[in-house]
């Protein structure tokens, strides 16, 4: 999954503003901590960024 990809996803599935907000502020434990945009600007793969964002929020297994 690249980056662009990451970003269009969280926008279907959460909505543009909301996405944003989430990616920017919402602590993910899955990640040690750190939130979305932390964790993938130290080098995660947007993929694993992504599954722990879909765990925490419960997104349908359609969109994982």
């Amino acid at each position: 999954m690249t980056l662009s990809d990451f970003n269009a996803l969280t926008h279907e599935v959460f909505g543009a503003a909301r996405a944003e907000h989430l990616v920017r502020s919402h602590v993910l434990t899955d990640l040690g901590g750190r939130t979305a945009a932390q964790a993938i600007d130290q080098g995660e793969e947007p993929k694993d960024v992504w599954l722990a964002l879909s765990a925490e929020f419960d997104v349908p297994e359609i969109y994982r």
